[in-house]
Order: structure tokens, then C-alpha cells, then sequence
């Protein structure tokens, strides 16, 4: 019978009872030991590890925390201290299994005589701390070189993007041609060039789009200005604000063009094809996404409002013609919708200057909670304050008290409530987050429209229900219109243009099933003249904002 150290394993009584030598078993005992201390050391390192993950990550240091791992998983352990040189074969292997991370364990060929379980043991716990001692080092000045790279970086790049944008000096712009059209200011810093044809989002590839004209609230709603939760409220809308302060500058950067070239003797066709051109250029035109608002309206005279000549109309531009341009630019579906009077004889300035400032009136009078019927008392009385002298006669100048401004919705032109131009009983009022477009009309005429002439404007019913149509025609024509204008308003010169050349009948067969919309021509009595102007302002939380306002008025 062999006595058995109780130390010793159980494998190594098997091999006892079996009288296997004792050499044998020492060294299988010692590799035992061997392999727990590693499994032991490799725990420590682990432990470690994840400590300066933990801690790396706390610190936001995201990239310095994959170079303090990759530098422990790569860099070579020391080598552990000299062993006699009749264990010379078992010190190799010793290092073999630090350098495999202690995962592997190598067959030792050599004969017996190795160190006592205990010395082992503490052989490699020490040299497992060594080389995390060196890891950590290692792991340290990776990390901390990350972080120098980083903050390097966020300073290079910071400023909202870091986008560097070309500016050009634009000359100031001289539009004396056109009565009460004030000029463009000369700007050294202007992002837009000469030939205007750098598109808006190129200019501002932030979306760091200018601000409108901005009021601050008065009365009950003063408070709104330094309110923080009102602030807060405004934050949240910042992308719906940013894209109609784009159509805003698409706007204001097109009028400004069309200014530049709009002169007596132009035929009106070619007057708002130039002008339709240069705001799908200028707006990046992408289907429905974004591109025109509404069709151009270019009204002469005693016609107010919806008047865009068809192709074959051959009018053209006069001296003594009053030309009301209208055209409007859509972003994600917010509609920025702004008119003003052309003309070129300054006897027309008193009719102008009325319903300019009738439309200033309205803005100012505009705001939360403010009532439709007060806001048109003041514009009714701003218009009213002047008179017109023609042909020697002095005539008065009214409001057309059946003309309305109206709020504006996502791809709704005409959003549900009507802004009057006259003082009346309506009590509806404004709330907050709101688009309207300001608009007034000016008369020496009756100071009351009708529909005439020949229709140009459709539009395609907001809410039409599903109507079965019969005729092919029509059903290719309804389908052509969903794609491209959706519920945007349209005229027939963009239908020609997209192919449907032959499509009157068809579009007739709609409005009979009411999922379009005619808008005829609205006109005052033969031989008055009608002014407009108007302005896209939005009720913010904490101020008003009148988006489309320009240098030019």
C-alpha cells in the first residue's frame, strides 16, 4: 500500500494504485498547479480588462477604448525568471502558454525534477502581473493619445458642420423701373452669385436658412418672449421651420430675378416661364417634395387674382399696365405665398401704397388669439386712408370686400380660415404655430370681384372621396395630376408641358365629379385697377415671424 499525500489529486492516487513511478506523478501533479495559477492569472487580466473598458467607456472615449484593447491582446508577455537547467524544456513551455494567452497547454518533453506546486503557482501569478502592469502602461498612453485626437478633432471640426461656403459681393440692385419697389442692398457676403443659379441648398448646407422679419408679441402674449417653456415648444418645430424659411429664401431670391428683367414690351408667358425656371432651379425641383407652390398669377389691371396666360395667349406687358405677380415655393409641403404689384407709371403710387400698407396693418395686427373680424377692421382702415387721382378724376381706393387672406396647411394652400380685408363680425381667432398668408387687395373700382374669363387654375379637392370614372381619358389625367401636383394647385401650361396636350375634356369630366377644383379669374369692373401685396408671416410660440419679407418690401 502506497500512502498518498492528501495534496495530491485524485488522478494521481489512480495512478498510485496502479504503481506507476513516482516521478510521473510529480510531474502530472505539477502541471496541475500549472494550469490553475494560469487559469487564475488569466482571470486577473480579464478583471482588468474590463475595468479600463469600463472605465474608458465612462469617459467617452470610445475610440482610445478598441487601441487599449487591441494593445493588451497584442503585446508579448516578459518572459518569466530563469529556471534550472534541468528544467530548461518545461521554462519554454511555461512561456509557449503565456504568449497563447494561457489558453493552450504544451506537452513538456523533458524528464522530471520540476519545482513544487506552490513555487509554480506563485511564479506565474507574478508574471501574469508584470504583464498586465505593462499592458496597462501600454493601454494608458494609447488611450490617452486617443484622446488628444479626438479633442484635436472636435476643434477642427466644430461650427455646426464645419461646411465652408463660397460668398460672392452682389451690387446693390437698382429697381427704380418699378414703382414702390425698393432696391436690393449691395452685400459683400452673399451666398448667392451674379447669375443666380446656385441652388439654395448648396448655399446652405447647414440649413442655417436666414429668419424672416421677426416680431415680438405684445399685450396678454408678452409673456411668450422670454417664456422657457415657450422656447422649448419652438425647439421641438425647428425642422418644419427650416423648411419653409427655405422656400422663403428660394422666394426671396427669385423675385429679386425676375425684377432684374420684368419690363414693358415682355409677352406674360414669357414673364412667368423665366420666373418658373429659375425656382426649380434655385429650389432643387424634386416631384412633390419640393418645388412650385401654386401657378404664377400675373392678373393685369381690373383682374385680381388666378389669371396665368394658357399657351397661345399672346398678351403682352404695358407701360400703363398694373401687374399683380404671384407665385408661390413649397418645402416638404410648407407653402410660402407672397404677391406684389408691378408697374411702371408712378400715377399708379397711391393705389400701390394702399394695399401695402394694408398688408402691414394685418401683420401687425396679426397674432395669437387675435380675432379675424378686428384684424380686418385695421387693414379696411389702412386702405381706405387713400385716394387715387386718374384722368383727372379723384377716386377713392377701397378694400375688395369679397377678397380674403386664409391659413396655409401642408400641401393646402387655402388651410380652412379666412383672413377678411374688411371689418366684420367673425370672432374666429389665430393660434399658436399657425401659417397665413397676408394678402390685400386695393380698388378704384367697385371694390367687389367675379369670376371671368378663361379658367387657368385647377386645383385637385383636398378631402374628394373615391369617385369611379368612366372615361379613360380622365382616369390617365386624375392619375397624371396625383403624381405630380398632388393637392397643389395647377394650371393648364404645366399639364401641356408634362404631355397631356389634349386634355380639356378630361379635366372638364373631373370638376363634373368634383375631385378638381376650378379657380376662374376673379375681376373687378372694366377699366379699374387692382392692387395686391402679401405676406407668409408664422405664429411662432415666442415671437411672429413674417418669413417672406424682403429688402424689396
Amino acid at each position: 500500500r502506497v500512502h498518498t499525500p492528501p495534496s495530491l489529486p485524485a488522478q494521481v492516487v489512480a495512478c498510485a494504485i496502479f504503481k506507476r513511478p513516482l516521478d510521473t506523478m510529480a510531474e502530472e501533479d505539477e502541471e496541475e498547479e500549472e494550469e490553475v495559477a494560469e487559469q487564475v492569472a488569466g482571470d486577473k487580466k480579464k478583471k482588468k480588462k474590463n475595468k479600463k473598458s469600463k472605465t474608458a467607456k465612462q469617459a467617452g472615449e470610445g475610440a482610445g477604448e478598441d487601441e487599449v484593447e487591441e494593445a493588451a491582446e497584442e503585446a508579448p508577455a516578459p518572459a518569466p525568471a530563469p529556471a534550472p537547467a534541468a528544467d530548461a524544456d518545461a521554462d519554454a513551455a511555461e512561456v509557449g502558454e503565456a504568449e497563447g494567452g494561457g489558453g493552450k497547454k504544451k506537452k513538456k518533453k523533458g524528464g522530471g525534477g520540476g519545482a513544487a506546486p506552490e513555487a509554480a503557482a506563485a511564479e506565474a501569478e507574478a508574471a501574469a502581473d508584470d504583464e498586465d502592469g505593462d499592458e496597462g502602461e501600454e493601454g494608458e498612453g494609447e488611450a490617452g493619445a486617443g484622446k488628444k485626437k479626438k479633442k484635436k478633432k472636435k476643434k477642427g471640426g466644430g461650427g455646426g458642420g464645419g461646411a465652408v461656403v463660397k460668398t460672392f459681393k452682389l451690387p446693390e440692385q437698382d429697381n427704380s423701373p418699378l414703382v414702390l419697389i425698393a432696391n436690393w442692398k449691395a452685400r459683400d457676403d452673399h451666398r448667392q452669385c451674379a447669375e443666380f443659379n446656385i441652388p439654395i441648398g448648396e448655399q446652405y448646407p447647414d440649413a442655417d436658412y436666414p429668419l424672416g422679419e421677426i416680431q415680438e408679441y405684445v399685450g396678454d402674449n408678452a409673456f411668450r418672449t422670454t417664456s422657457a417653456e415657450k422656447r422649448e415648444l419652438e425647439r421641438l418645430h425647428t425642422y418644419d421651420y427650416e423648411k419653409i424659411r427655405k422656400a422663403a429664401e428660394c422666394h426671396r431670391q427669385t423675385r429679386r430675378y425676375v425684377q432684374s428683367y420684368m419690363r414693358p414690351g415682355m409677352t406674360m408667358t414669357d414673364v412667368v416661364q423665366r420666373l418658373e425656371k429659375k425656382t426649380h432651379e434655385l429650389i432643387s425641383a424634386n416631384g412633390l417634395e419640393c418645388g412650385w407652390g401654386f401657378p404664377t398669377g400675373c392678373s393685369l389691371n381690373w383682374v385680381a387674382a388666378h389669371w396665368t396666360p394658357n399657351y397661345g395667349d399672346n398678351t403682352v406687358l404695358q407701360y400703363d399696365d398694373v401687374c399683380k405677380l404671384d407665385f408661390g415655393v413649397q418645402v416638404g409641403g410648407r407653402i410660402v405665398d407672397c404677391a406684389f404689384t408691378v408697374a411702371f407709371n408712378p400715377k399708379y403710387d397711391a393705389i400701390i401704397q394702399a394695399s401695402k400698407s394694408g398688408t402691414n396693418a394685418g401683420i401687425k395686427a396679426a397674432g395669437i388669439d387675435a380675432r379675424m373680424g378686428e384684424i380686418g377692421g385695421d387693414i379696411q382702415e389702412a386702405i381706405e386712408s387713400y385716394e387715387i387721382e386718374l384722368n383727372g378724376k379723384t377716386l377713392p381706393i377701397k378694400p375688395v370686400r369679397n377678397l380674403n387672406g386664409h391659413s396655409i396647411g401642408p400641401y393646402q394652400i387655402h388651410g380652412g380660415k379666412s383672413v377678411p380685408i374688411v371689418k366684420g363680425p367673425e370672432s374666429e381667432k389665430m393660434e399658436e404655430g399657425e401659417f397665413y398668408a397676408i394678402e390685400t387687395f386695393a380698388s378704384c373700382g367697385k371694390g367687389y370681384i367675379v369670376e371671368d374669363l378663361e379658367c387657368s387654375h385647377y386645383m385637385k379637392v383636398f378631402d374628394a372621396p373615391h369617385t369611379p370614372l368612366r372615361v379613360k381619358s380622365s382616369k390617365a389625367l386624375l392619375h397624371c395630376i396625383e403624381q405630380n401636383f398632388g393637392t397643389l394647385a395647377f394650371c393648364r401650361r404645366w399639364l401641356d408641358d408634362l404631355g397631356q396636350t389634349r386634355h380639356l375634356m378630361a379635366l372638364k369630366n373631373l370638376v363634373d365629379n368634383d375631385l378638381v377644383q376650378p379657380y376662374p379669374p376673379l375681376c373687378d369692373v372694366k377699366g379699374s385697377y387692382v392692387t395686391q401685396m402679401e405676406h407668409t408671416i408664422l405664429l411662432r410660440p415666442t415671437c411672429k415671424e413674417v418669413i417672406s419679407r424682403g429688402d424689396d418690401f
